[in-house]
């Protein structure tokens, strides 16, 4: 088991919401690996059953659309991911792949069942983890329809920076790579059109872009903006 410089789990991540001691007998019913980024954990469409535990690094979450994948959502440290394929027995329903470095813990099914069984509060915890993701995907999609892309983009962005950001000064650099691709995924827009929200977004001041790179200038003033949108 990993302990020296193990990072903080991230805030409110499946990992922190057990117990030490459920943590730790949760851990060791594993195998943990250090993985190069670019490497698949899981594969959309396979029909393995073991879950992963992420213990340091990010993950993307993908689906394939017309042949091209699609960017669902971000793992990040204390995450379970998997779960769904464990619990139901089906296939896969998208693709894990590390952003970076990814250390992780893989937990075959017939453990993970039998330790969630033994444990009601673990239990509990997987139930709400997989409600979160849910409700997750439907507020991205309730704001479709609801908001502008700018607004879109920017509250994803403010999502993405708080939760796996660098603080550089006063402002948060987004650890994860993303491509404009990716962006649109996850705003659900057409390409030139996230182009041209993130235009906006810079010359506003928000944030600053490089190739794949993104830094939240002014974290206040985004939410701000993000904010506003819902009394419009």
């Amino acid at each position: 088991m990993i302990r020296a410089g193990e990072p903080a789990w991230a805030p409110g991540s499946f990992l922190t919401l057990l117990t030490v001691a459920e943590r730790d007998e949760l851990l060791s019913l594993g195998t943990t690996r250090r993985l190069p980024g670019g490497r698949h954990l899981l594969v959309e469409g396979r029909q393995d059953t073991q879950v992963e535990v992420i213990r340091q690094g990010h993950v993307k979450i993908t689906t394939t659309v017309g042949g091209m994948p699609r960017l669902l959502a971000i793992r990040l440290p204390g995450d379970l991911v998997g779960e769904l394929a464990a619990i139901t027995g089906n296939g896969r329903i998208a693709t894990v792949t590390t952003c970076g470095d990814v250390v992780s813990t893989v937990i075959r099914q017939a453990e993970f069942l039998n330790f969630v069984n033994r444990h009601p509060h673990v239990a509990a915890q997987v139930t709400a983890a997989v409600g979160r993701k849910l409700r997750w995907a439907n507020d991205r999609r309730s704001e479709f329809s609801a908001f502008p892309v700018h607004v879109r983009l920017g509250r994803v962005l403010l999502e993405i920076a708080t939760s796996c950001g660098e603080a550089v000064g006063d402002t948060l650099l987004i650890r994860v790579e993303l491509s404009q691709t990716e962006l649109a995924s996850l705003v659900g827009a057409r390409e030139d059109t996230v182009q041209r929200a993130l235009r906006d977004l810079r010359r506003e001041g928000l944030v600053r872009t490089g190739y794949r790179r993104i830094t939240v200038l002014d974290a206040a003033a985004l939410r701000a903006l993000t904010e506003k949108a819902e009394w419009l």
